[in-house]
């Protein structure tokens, strides 16, 4: 899949501009577009964010003329990857004391209104450029995934992370981080807001980073892809004890609501119980 992703990025601008990013859904192209929540400063990468054909989403694939068995594979190893994420959501409700069966169902890769995707992501060579100190190339943030599976090259380094848990202050800036370097043959694998509601917050969504290099450490293209395991837009999600109200997929996509207080004691209830609407702030992932 890296091959794919590094023969769309090797287009034309004016070509992979052909296929824009849709900011109600971020499907699709975008260059130095994605402002961070956290500083107001845009993350320095390119993405193209790809989605299962459903009525919505189907002109957001590049073209085959431009791209040849890009759309094919891409898909077939999403559906790889669901069934990666499945096998870890099975494990999930054992613990969780919950039915299998509400995780199958709401995040359904065939449903009509499946709201998972899959986005290649291509950091630029920055070598011989220095940085100021707390630099970000992906300022800290959490998915709005129930499950996010990244993929890494080897040697490509940056991505860190700050497990829920451990995050004390906003978007876990001062908190302690610990790198995740890619291992051969591993798949990083991201708690994300949805899980986090889902759970009645006993599983924490995990701020991650990517820093920008120091003089000295890997300085050319980074490239990742990660594939975001998201509940269906009709979907209604709600955890075993019912901590919060019951919150449906499409309440989730447009709150982007990892901006939002509800990840936080009490004042998560009252922004569930308004509805969680109206707020269209951009996410970065890595």
């Amino acid at each position: 899949m890296f091959a794919r992703g590094a023969q769309f990025f090797a287009l034309d601008d004016k070509v992979k501009a052909a296929v824009p990013c849709d900011p109600a859904t971020f499907v699709g192209w975008e260059r130095d577009a994605e402002v961070s929540p956290a500083t107001g400063f845009a993350d320095h990468k390119e993405s193209i964010q790809v989605a299962y054909d459903q009525r919505q989403w189907g002109s957001h694939w590049p073209v085959d003329d431009n791209c040849p068995g890009f759309r094919d594979e891409a898909l077939t190893f999403m559906g790889n990857c669901e069934s990666v994420v499945h096998k870890l959501l099975e494990c999930f409700a054992i613990g969780l004391g919950m039915p299998y069966e509400d995780f199958k169902k709401a995040l359904d890769n065939s449903a009509q209104d499946c709201n998972s995707a899959m986005r290649f992501m291509n950091y630029y060579d920055v070598t011989g450029r220095t940085f100021p100190t707390g630099h970000m190339r992906v300022m800290p943030h959490t998915d709005m995934s129930a499950l996010t599976l990244l993929f890494q090259r080897v040697g490509e380094t940056g991505l860190e992370v700050c497990p829920g848990r451990e995050a004390t202050t906003e978007y876990a800036m001062g908190d302690e981080w610990t790198p995740c370097n890619p291992q051969q043959g591993a798949i990083t694998v991201n708690i994300g807001d949805a899980l986090m509601y889902w759970s009645d917050d006993k599983l924490k969504s995990n701020f991650h980073r990517v820093r920008a290099p120091n003089p000295g450490e890997y300085q050319k293209q980074r490239c990742s892809i990660a594939y975001f395991c998201q509940p269906c837009l009709s979907a209604v999600c709600q955890g075993p004890l019912k901590k919060y109200p019951p919150i449906t997929g499409q309440q989730m996509a447009e709150s982007r609501y990892m901006e939002l207080d509800w990840l936080k004691g009490h004042e998560a209830k009252e922004a569930a119980a308004k509805g969680i609407a109206g707020h269209k702030l951009p996410i970065s992932v890595a």
